[in-house]
């Protein structure tokens, strides 16, 4: 069952902590019972009630609790109220008019209070006490200013160290966006120009093949290349301009509809592919799409690497989970080019950046299995 009462708004006049409280009611109590015993009229027993609450209530209120305690002392009792009281106005309000207004008040009643008690004027002595008096009826205002002040000079360092690491970050964020846009460049440069070539060179080989076998396998290049061309240039303008949190921000995003089209590529270039997907796909968010898409081309081009001459199957289920699964028989003979090792962690990122589940390693028949499940919508990210 919940506390009815709202405790950190109940706690708030005691800076939201228990011990707060607890101090400042046994500071009242014992302060009252105290002076109780002493009081020797109604008045002053009202005024000592009234003197008790406000230190209860000395940390909201502390001109509340000044008041009240000067009273104390006016009426000849215990001082101790007022310089309590004192204390907590100082370390609230710290340097200003009203502390120097209250502190002379304050010190002015406890002085005025002890000269009463005197029964004669003993000249210079009682000078010099009254002075000494003075000062160590002010050592509470001080002890509370010279508080107040640490706490002032806490915050700004608070303050300073938490601008340095919003700057340290908007430096590090910049470096990022730097280090983004020199690698595209660098991209730019070296892979454009070269995709480019083999573009034009394929074109070339297309117009002037002197079999059709030949100007097919050019035609294949040609458009791969250009594909490859317009999805690298999606990515350069994400290395350059940052990544904004949209999928519409990338050229031409990859769907599972795009996945036939990715088979059908494979068997023009004389892959044996066999693709078996639902004519209906139900609605993906653009992260799935891309990473089904995704995981089937790096399959496939394992598959080609590695088993050139196996034949290739690609089931695409749709129920509660999109499911991709691509499997090779076993090659005949081993591919002739080494991968970079970087293939299979980039689909298990990509397939648990979309909140999904990928298993990959050799079949029992000796072939290799790849196995991704993908929720139709994407996980909300953190």
């Amino acid at each position: 069952m919940p506390f009815p009462v709202d405790r950190e708004r109940l706690l708030s006049w005691w800076d939201g902590k228990v011990r707060s409280l607890l101090l400042d009611l046994a500071v009242a109590l014992l302060f009252g019972a105290g002076l109780i015993v002493e009081a020797d009229s109604p008045w002053a027993v009202c005024v000592i009630l009234v003197a008790g609450l406000g230190l209860l209530v000395r940390r909201r209120f502390p001109g509340a609790a000044v008041i009240p305690a000067v009273a104390v002392v006016a009426s000849g009792l215990s001082p101790l109220p007022a310089s309590i009281a004192l204390y907590t106005f100082a370390r609230r309000h710290g340097p200003g008019r009203s502390l120097w207004f209250v502190c002379s008040v304050t010190i002015a009643a406890e002085v005025a209070a002890e000269m009463v008690q005197q029964q004669a004027w003993h000249g210079f002595p009682m000078l010099l006490g009254i002075a000494v008096k003075s000062v160590f009826y002010g050592a509470p205002a001080m002890l509370g200013l010279w508080l107040h002040q640490r706490q002032v000079l806490l915050s700004v360092a608070h303050e300073r160290i938490e601008r340095a690491e919003r700057e340290r970050a908007l430096l590090a964020e910049r470096a990022v966006v730097e280090e983004r846009r020199r690698i595209a460049r660098e991209l730019h440069d070296v892979i454009a120009h070269r995709a480019s070539v083999m573009s034009l060179q394929a074109g070339a080989l297309t117009m002037h093949a002197r079999d059709k076998t030949t100007a097919d396998t050019a035609e294949v290049i040609r458009d791969n290349s250009a594909k490859a061309l317009t999805e690298l240039r999606g990515m350069l303008r994400v290395l350059r301009d940052g990544p904004s949190g949209h999928d519409g921000d990338l050229v031409e995003v990859p769907t599972v509809r795009d996945i036939a089209e990715l088979v059908r590529d494979s068997v023009e270039a004389g892959s044996t592919v066999r693709l078996t997907m639902p004519e209906e796909l139900p609605e993906t968010s653009g992260t799935t799409g891309r990473a089904a898409y995704r995981v089937v081309q790096e399959a496939l081009t394992n598959a080609a690497r590695h088993a050139p001459d196996a034949a290739v199957r690609v089931d695409v289920e749709a129920g509660d989970d999109l499911v991709i699964t691509v499997a090779n028989d076993p090659g005949r003979k081993a591919g002739t080019t080494a991968g970079s090792g970087y293939g299979l962690l980039g689909m298990r990122e990509r397939v648990a950046l979309a909140g999904g589940s990928l298993q990959a390693g050799p079949s029992d028949d000796g072939g290799y299995r790849v196995a991704a499940v993908l929720p139709l919508r994407a996980a909300n990210p953190g």
